[in-house]
């Protein structure tokens, strides 16, 4: 069982999500606004969160952006447009999904159920005695063990999707990477979204790593590349 926060200023959405949450056996509370939806995350810890752009008092990227200073907690955002600028916003503040209204709610379980799984931790104990995996390329460096990017030697920042699709690409450099099989490895076999979202990923990946974006080659057609000579 997981304890999800549902935050919408929509009664009818949150007891429709609520309904199929709980046949799903998950434990539910409810948010009307963006503010009573991080005063809570602030006393409790949640799964994953659910989470609607338009609300009153606070609105969904402020909330997100609230919560993510002091919790991690996969997000969900919910919106009635399905703008490019409003996916690559809430990406940028690292939500996990974005789901455009109206939505079928048994397709929303499914992605709840794959973000659970990605997200849900590991019994694996981090061995201090572990010899570090580190990549360089110039001024990029990444530290696989520690999770950290570097851009000459400064850290830097970056949402966990981008995280994972940066190790990906590194640990397949050289090779050719179809979109199917990024997709697939990087967001799992039960992924809902569309090439697009990889897309607009990869643009916010190009972004955070400034100049060494260049090592991320568009194969038309195809998918990418991360091209290195070591």
């Amino acid at each position: 069982m997981y304890n999800l926060l549902i935050a919408d200023d929509e009664e009818m959405i949150r007891n429709l999500i609520r309904k199929y949450a709980e046949f799903e056996g998950h434990k539910v509370t409810e948010a009307s606004d963006g503010m009573e939806a991080v005063m809570l995350c602030r006393n409790n810890k949640y799964d994953l969160i659910i989470m609607d752009i338009m609300m009153p008092e606070l609105d969904g990227f402020s909330a997100c952006r609230e919560i993510r200073k002091t919790a991690d907690t996969p997000i969900i955002m919910l919106s009635a447009r399905g703008e490019e600028y409003d996916k690559i916003n809430g990406f940028e503040l690292g939500i996990d999904d974005y789901v455009v209204k109206p939505f079928s709610p048994k397709e929303l379980m499914l992605r709840i159920s794959a973000i659970l799984r990605r997200s849900s931790p590991t019994a694996e104990k981090e061995d201090p005695n572990r010899k570090k995996d580190i990549f360089s390329a110039e001024g990029l460096t990444v530290d696989f063990t520690a999770r950290i990017v570097y851009i000459d030697e400064k850290r830097i920042q970056m949402s966990p999707k981008e995280y994972e699709l940066l190790f990906y690409f590194i640990k397949n450099k050289n090779i050719a990477l179809s979109r199917e099989k990024l997709i697939t490895n990087v967001w799992g076999y039960d992924f809902y979204g569309d090439d697009r979202t990889l897309d607009t990923h990869v643009k916010l990946l190009r972004r955070s790593l400034g100049k060494y974006a260049k090592f991320i080659v568009t194969l038309r057609g195809v998918g990418y590349r991360f091209e290195t000579d070591n």
